[in-house]
């Protein structure tokens, strides 16, 4: 399947979809200063590779989320690391359901896009288990298949 851009999603987590199998979506805040807001805003964030780990406080938090810094704002960012953990806004609920999805063998918790909502930068955060590589090709085969088909009725 094919995923097309949506006009309020700002920057998307591609090779996960293709990586992963998303068992379960869950939307969060996500802390950020403002010169990352603008940086973000302006589609200069990149999701690949990234993931979601729990702290010892019980805190949700991305690492691997890198982040441009922002042009107009590089006074203000002298010091600024792209790549840092960022706290994700989630309800302590929300928190304790993670952990005990992270503490099962093989899954996985990536963030898959960011985007607006209601004015706020959401990010989407799927609960995942890797693919095998004849899981990869068997989506493939059926990917081609439902292109011929569709082709043959066209047609017609």
């Amino acid at each position: 399947m094919a995923h097309k851009s949506t006009p309020g999603i700002l920057a998307q987590n591609k090779k996960a979809f293709a990586d992963y199998e998303i068992l379960d979506k869950l939307e969060a805040g996500i802390h950020l200063s403002g010169p990352e807001v603008k940086s973000v805003r302006g589609g200069h964030a990149n999701l690949k590779g990234s993931y979601v780990e729990i702290s010892k406080k019980g805190e949700a938090l991305t690492c691997g989320i890198h982040i441009s810094p922002y042009k107009h704002a590089a006074n203000q960012q002298k010091d600024y690391n792209p790549t840092q953990k960022r706290k994700l806004l989630l309800h302590k609920k929300e928190i304790t359901k993670l952990e005990k999805e992270l503490n099962t063998e093989g899954l996985t918790i990536v963030p898959l896009d960011f985007h607006l909502f209601k004015n706020l930068i959401k990010l989407t955060i799927g609960v995942c288990r890797g693919k095998k590589k004849h899981d990869r090709r068997d989506e493939l085969k059926k990917r081609a298949q439902t292109i011929d088909i569709r082709r043959a009725l066209k047609e017609r």
